[in-house]
């Protein structure tokens, strides 16, 4: 084990209740080949990984790679939506797909279409929504709920949404997160990490395969093989994690 690792080790021995992990990867449709790139990192370790996948990006081959690593096991992979388009509809300010200048309406036809088109790519996907940049208007988890979705996921530093019936899973640590503009290290995020695991959890830590370096796969290995081998550390899908405390509708979405 390198040393980026050791305060997450530490913080795994210190714990005397396993705490759950889960690994969503954002973006797919874009960069196939660095999609596999990750996959391969997934492979041996035999870990879960929630892909969230942009409808109106996905290609053929984007569904080819995920669902023939579904079908042969070679990954434990489960994919759901990530927005319609993943573009910026915001005329100013932050970037966002389904923020405040758009309606209810227009968030729900464009929400559920994206479903529609999920659905006939992959067939059944889980009830889960990440927005694009992690963020949407407060308006948009109504939306959701309405629509059937079960589970609502951004990052920790967006709130919550509040809204009865729909749970939320937060990203705790960001792969790529900056202080001050300026990405992180090795070790930071190796501090990051020990310090989610200090809490209750779940730890969610989010990953962009298309800016993910070769450095970065590496390292990623090396923590996967920690938290897969430690007695303290779980690794599970998002809607597992819903389902025994939240997962309550039986709702699908249109």
């Amino acid at each position: 084990m390198t040393s980026w690792l050791e305060p997450l080790h530490a913080a795994l021995d210190a714990r005397s209740t396993p705490v759950w992990f889960f690994f969503r990867d954002d973006d797919a449709g874009w960069d196939d080949t660095a999609l596999e790139a990750l996959l391969d990192v997934f492979e041996p370790h035999r870990l879960p990984l929630d892909v969230a996948a942009i409808p109106l990006a996905a290609t053929s081959r984007t569904v080819e790679l995920i669902t023939a690593r579904q079908t042969s096991g070679r990954n434990d992979l489960r994919v759901h939506q990530h927005g319609l388009a993943h573009v910026n509809h915001e005329p100013e300010g932050r970037k966002c797909e389904f923020g405040v200048s758009r309606s209810r309406d227009r968030q729900r036809d464009d929400i559920a279409r994206g479903h529609d088109v999920l659905r006939g790519l992959f067939g059944d996907v889980p009830a889960i929504f990440t927005p694009p940049w992690n963020r949407c208007a407060p308006c948009t988890g109504e939306i959701l709920r309405d629509l059937g979705f079960a589970v609502l996921s951004r990052d920790l530093s967006a709130g919550g949404a509040g809204v009865p019936g729909l749970a939320e899973l937060p990203i705790s640590v960001d792969w790529f997160a900056k202080r001050r503009k300026v990405p992180i290290g090795r070790t930071a995020r190796g501090e990051l990490l020990a310090e989610m695991a200090g809490g209750p959890g779940p730890v969610g830590l989010m990953l962009h395969h298309q800016v993910m370096s070769a450095r970065d796969r590496t390292d990623l290995g090396e923590l996967l093989a920690l938290v897969g081998a430690h007695p303290e550390a779980s690794v599970t899908h998002l809607d597992q994690l819903a389902r025994p405390t939240r997962w309550t509708s039986s709702a699908r979405p249109v």
